[in-house]
């Protein structure tokens, strides 16, 4: 689902006028524990939790990528865990790779430079990811408390939904440094949008440059203000293509929506979503091991853009081998804004009322 091409921050054709890499306030730092970023735990052997679809899809995809030389997996259902270790260590010799796969424990985590969550209860037909919060708390605390006895100190990733308070929830429960916690956010939702909208202008996805953010769930949104196709704004191209289909603002909403919801269609009829989301955190995971500087929307932590604190939330985020370099504040306009402050007041009232 995702190219190989980096989301680059939508209108970046515009210069400083279009987006805003904003440095966080100095006094901060040491309180994220940022001046620890360069003990981050070196090497690319990932420790995975979770052997169900969406963690298999993600390992399979970084072997047959090369993106790490060790990859642990751990799962309550160890009988589950083995098979899938063996069944992966059996794809290795076609993959042009060396690396191998083992059953890990959270002794792993000791030497790990990335652990992926993607343990929890899955989404049912019809349950909303915020419905999950409670449940997957609880796992979370057991897990998280699990992988800091081992000493860990290297990236964290979630992928469990609903992945923006519950990455909130491990930054929380683990004391990592908040550059070091992450979460898948919205970077699958941004791919579904920029295939819908490429289907449309009959172009490749790489060639589309615009986010979704906000809540990986109802609650998020488009950036279609500063977005661009083929280096030209998507504001003019709807301008235009409008003096010959008045119904095109109408269309576009509509696939926003079917954006939006693509999650609850796949679930009602194979009952869980995984090459997508698989893909989504291979993308993040490359971002991170070859240190791409690159800005991808991911859940991070918010510390003044948008006016907001203390809140996970999908935007884009530059990444690196430290985790997250930056947040980058988008120059959203009036309604984009009123939708966005909307979905983190929604994120914001769940977190406030979950024990952590």
């Amino acid at each position: 689902m995702l190219d190989d091409d980096p989301l680059p921050p939508p209108g970046h054709r515009a210069g400083a006028e279009s987006f805003e890499i904003t440095q966080r306030d100095p006094r901060k730092r040491a309180t994220i524990g940022d001046m620890n970023s360069q003990h981050v735990t070196p090497g690319s052997k990932v420790v995975l939790i979770g052997a169900g679809a969406v963690g298999i899809a993600y390992a399979y995809a970084i072997l047959n990528q090369g993106l790490t030389e060790h990859l642990a997996i751990i799962d309550l259902n160890e009988d589950l865990a083995w098979a899938q270790v063996e069944d992966l260590n059996h794809s290795i010799p076609f993959s042009g790779q060396h690396a191998k796969v083992t059953l890990g424990t959270y002794e792993d985590c000791k030497d790990a430079a990335l652990v992926v969550n993607c343990a929890g209860v899955a989404q049912r037909d019809g349950e909303t990811r915020l419905d999950l919060v409670a449940r997957n708390v609880k796992i979370f605390e057991s897990i998280n408390k699990d992988v800091m006895a081992s000493g860990f100190n290297g990236i964290y990733l979630v992928a469990t939904n609903p992945v923006d308070v519950l990455t909130y929830v491990t930054w929380k429960q683990t004391g990592l440094p908040s550059n070091q916690v992450l979460g898948s956010g919205t970077v699958l939702d941004s791919a579904r949008w920029r295939h819908n909208l490429a289907q449309h202008f009959d172009i490749a996805p790489s060639d589309i440059e615009s986010y979704i953010i906000g809540e990986h769930g109802d609650t998020e949104l488009p950036v279609i203000s500063t977005a661009n196709v083929s280096g030209v704004p998507l504001p003019y191209l709807l301008g235009e293509e409008e003096k010959s289909n008045p119904e095109i603002h109408k269309q576009i909403d509509e696939m926003f929506v079917r954006t939006r919801d693509a999650a609850y269609d796949i679930i009602k009829r194979k009952g869980n979503t995984s090459f997508g989301i698989g893909s989504a955190l291979a993308r993040i995971t490359r971002a991170l091991f070859r240190n791409e500087n690159v800005a991808l929307p991911v859940s991070a932590l918010l510390e003044g853009q948008y006016g907001l604190d203390d809140l996970y939330i999908g935007t884009p985020a530059v990444l690196n081998r430290n985790g997250v370099r930056n947040v980058i504040e988008l120059q959203l306009d009036e309604d984009e804004n009123s939708k966005f402050q909307h979905s983190a007041k929604v994120l914001r009232e769940v977190i406030d009322s979950t024990e952590i």
